[in-house]
């Protein structure tokens, strides 16, 4: 059948005499639809009419007369129709139609069959049936199997069939590397996330499942059976205690799921479920697949996909994509990952530990995720202070996440074959828009780091001069600052020992206190007159005896209760003494009981502070969802509902924080709810955890220098930007002419050879052609920007040999100083950049 496609979409391209690729020769790829079969040369054996939909000519039918050779199905698709069954179909829908519809839910994923049926349906102004979108449906899924075994050949023609040809190549930024360029401290960064948006409905019952196809034919995707050989070494690399507290009772859910590992997963375990062990990532059980989870590079092309499967986030999803990058990629990778803090142990404590750290890669945070963590983990693992990152953010995958959330609408309840198939028609026309628009996001990123230096460089420089620093001191002072936030607020074993006793003797006094007094209280009950008796005797001689006989006997009780706490306790002390080591007993006056009463009264003000802290962080990411694109109405209400009560618990949070405040020796300012309502990032409250340090003399506690520290590391950050996208610019520049090299010897090729896929490659060609004019114009306007530093010439990419025939494009890897004199430099690139253009679009 795809053969007779072919036949059918390009009959003109079949002669070796036509021109090979002239955007303006081109004919209408979708030619009208035609309602009978023309004259031909098979020998007819039978003639039948069919049924058809063509929203461009509203025809009802065509009369098919089938060669003894051929199918049904095979003569439709020669007359630009294709039948809703291979073997005697009832209707047929026309390729245009067909076409429009894969085009329209390219662009717009959530538009579903059946309300495209319904406006064809309006056209041919017929009330609409659901069998109508049951013959489309089967229609489009041959369509599209017809369109993927033309794409494989195309690819084998062009030679883009290799293994991990997509990964290795469609991101020329990325993956072009070329042969004089400066080595980059990362080679390649990528971003890996989980989305949720994208679950199926399982089978419900004992129902049979109509549609049992598996959707095979993609490389975005990394089959489960791979997937599943890390989930054993994920288990032995996770804590099984990674949390204490059970995810249910974990006020807000910072949800943005990940994976936990290693023993001592650090505090931003405790502030994000996603950093929880895998066994307590549940699911509800009516989904089959619970969700996505994907990577793509910093320029967003997407690497690979995989399913999650009845579970949560777990350790094997992002294992599973680090071990393929690891396989493909090479060495020196940088991946971003909401909690790349904890997966970083995860991958230490996995059997990818050795291969990850010999081959220099590393994980980060995400810009946006990075400042809901720890300050201490920001100052090791946010993008800011990472040498080699540039400016680059890593949040791709909330982007990508943000966009493909429109799929989710139309395979909620879709068969797992549909699923995977709309799931990947999406991400390839991602990847095309993302190529598209790849030139003007480096022309982008090159003006914004440039802008970062001029402006925040100025400011950097004049705030060095008034304070009478260098950069050498900030740079020290930035790793006192590491230094510190290491290990603020970290209790050592003899502070939690010295607080047991110290707490131990605070309770043996109170119990002692009791114990006298209940003793006071049962010699007080004494008559003055006592004098010993017989209980018989007394019970004759005294009636106050028998009236009080219910008091004394309470009191007694008491005193014998008090003084058993009060021995309790004493053994209790003289057991930790014993053990710690001490010969004699602290006294509210010993130095060591005052320096741990101090402690006791700083860990509560802790506590006060955490509990504040991760209220504010959770406040912070419910904000940023709020505002996502794509957010339902009904978890938009949600999240607008627990602000609400977030606001409150922060209001009590901030008083309960006051009064330890005020506990302290001395007290700490208090804080207001206006202010802490307005806290941005988490550094305000990793300064507020210094009790045992005076900071207020280090350098680096100064706001104004803080703030100088900040951004001398984002001017840092903006220059190795400007030295990645000179290198990027220069790949992409290169590739685009070797590409059309290439593409115009396969054409040659193929139209020698009278090859019937030469129409096809002849019009992937001519849409890359135009697309890569577009990309050099842009490339233009970065090689015009002021401040531009890098390489305006083509270079050789690593590994391959090109042959470029002198005048053809003119003398693009150089330009002599003879050739250059009497001419300005700029002109001379200005014109390599025209010629090539004109290469590219006139062939």
């Amino acid at each position: 059948m795809a053969d007779a496609y072919l036949r059918w979409k390009y009959p003109d391209d079949l002669d070796p005499n036509k021109s090979l690729l002239n955007p303006s020769e081109t004919k209408d790829p979708l030619p009208p639809s035609q309602s009978s079969l023309p004259t031909n040369d098979f020998t007819t054996t039978a003639e039948v009419e069919i049924l058809v939909i063509d929203l461009y000519t509203l025809s009802t039918s065509v009369k098919v007369s089938c060669a003894g050779d051929q199918t049904t199905a095979s003569t439709l698709a020669g007359l630009g129709f294709i039948g809703n069954a291979p073997f005697r179909p009832s209707v047929a829908v026309s390729i245009k139609t067909l076409e429009l519809y894969r085009v329209l839910r390219r662009r717009k994923p959530s538009f579903s069959v059946e309300a495209f049926v319904k406006v064809v349906s309006d056209l041919y102004m017929v009330p609409y049936r659901p069998k109508y979108r049951r013959w489309f449906s089967n229609a489009f899924d041959a369509y599209l199997e017809v369109i993927r075994v033309v794409d494989k050949r195309v690819k084998v023609a062009l030679g883009h069939d290799g293994p991990n040809w997509r990964v290795l190549n469609a991101c020329p930024a990325c993956s072009y590397e070329l042969e004089d360029e400066p080595d980059l401290l990362f080679r390649r960064m990528f971003a890996l996330d989980g989305n949720d948006s994208l679950k199926r409905i399982a089978r419900i019952g004992s129902r049979d499942v109509g549609d049992t196809r598996c959707f095979i034919d993609s490389d975005y995707y990394i089959p489960a059976e791979e997937v599943n050989e890390w989930a054993r070494d994920a288990g032995s690399a996770l804590s099984a205690d990674a949390a204490s507290d059970d995810e249910d009772n974990i006020e807000g859910d910072i949800t943005e799921r990940g994976t936990n590992g290693g023993a001592d997963p650090g505090p931003c375990a405790n502030n994000w479920k996603a950093a929880q062990s895998d066994s307590k990532k549940r699911v509800w059980g009516i989904f089959a697949e619970t969700g996505l989870f994907a990577s793509a590079c910093r320029h967003g092309f997407i690497l690979w996909i995989t399913d999650m499967i009845r579970s949560g986030e777990q350790a094997k999803y992002p294992l599973a994509v680090t071990a393929r990058a690891l396989r493909t990629l090479g060495p020196r990778l940088l991946i971003g990952y909401d909690i790349g803090c904890v997966f970083q142990k995860t991958i230490s404590s996995s059997t990818l530990g050795a291969q990850f750290a010999e081959s220099k890669s590393r994980c980060c945070v995400n810009a946006f995720h990075g400042y809901s963590h720890n300050f201490a983990c920001q100052t090791q693992n946010h993008p800011n202070i990472i040498d080699g990152v540039g400016i680059e953010d890593l949040e791709t995958m909330e982007r990508i996440f943000s966009s493909s959330n429109q799929v989710a609408g139309v395979t909620r309840y879709a068969s797992a074959y549909h699923r995977r198939v709309f799931i990947d028609m999406f991400f390839q026309q991602w990847d095309d828009d993302k190529y598209r628009n790849l030139a003007s996001m480096l022309f982008n990123n090159y003006r914004q780091a440039l802008s970062i230096i001029e402006d925040e460089g100025t400011a950097v420089e004049e705030a060095m001069h008034a304070l009478g620093i260098s950069s050498t001191d900030l740079e020290t002072w930035h790793r006192e600052q590491v230094s510190f936030f290491e290990t603020v607020g970290e209790e050592s074993p003899w502070d939690i020992h010295a607080m047991a006793y110290v707490e131990l003797l605070q309770e043996l006094n109170s119990t002692e206190s009791q114990a006298d007094a209940s003793l006071t209280r049962f010699l007080n009950a004494i008559p003055t007159d006592y004098h010993f008796s017989l209980p018989s005797q007394a019970l004759a001689k005294s009636s106050t005896y028998t009236s009080d006989l219910s008091k004394t006997r309470r009191l007694e009780t008491e005193r014998r209760y008090a003084r058993e706490r009060y021995d309790r306790v004493l053994h209790q002390v003289l057991e930790l003494e014993d053990h710690m080591g001490i010969d004699n007993r602290w006294t509210p006056v010993t130095p060591e009981y005052v320096e741990t009463v101090r402690y006791i009264s700083e860990r509560r003000y802790h506590q006060a502070l955490n509990n504040l802290q991760r209220l504010v962080t959770q406040r912070l990411f419910e904000l940023h969802r709020l505002n996502l694109s794509g957010v339902g109405y009904k978890a938009r209400t949600h999240l607008a509902k627990s602000l609400q009560t977030r606001c409150k618990a922060i209001r009590s949070a901030t008083e309960a924080y006051n009064r330890a405040a005020q506990a302290l020796n001395p007290p700490r300012p208090p804080l207001d709810w206006a202010q802490v309502s307005r806290y941005s990032f988490l550094e305000e409250f990793s300064l507020l955890r210094n009790t045992r340090r005076d900071i207020t003399k280090a350098p680096w506690a100064d706001p104004v220098i803080r703030e100088t520290i900040k951004k001398f590391f984002r001017v840092r950050r903006a220059r190795e930007e400007i030295e990645r996208c000179n290198v990027e610019v220069r790949r992409l520049f290169t590739s685009i002419y070797d590409e059309t090299r290439r593409q115009h010897a396969t054409l040659e090729e193929l139209a020698r050879q009278n090859s019937p896929i030469f129409g096809a490659v002849k019009q992937h060609s001519t849409r890359r052609a135009h697309v890569n004019a577009l990309l050099l114009a842009q490339i233009q306007q970065v090689f015009n920007l002021n401040g531009f530093t890098g390489d305006r010439t083509l270079g050789h990419r690593k590994g391959c040999q090109v042959v470029r025939e002198d005048g053809e494009l003119g003398r693009h890897d150089h330009v002599d100083d003879d050739e250059a004199e009497g001419e300005d430099a700029d002109d001379v690139e200005h014109d390599q950049i025209n010629s090539i253009l004109d290469f590219v679009t006139s062939l």
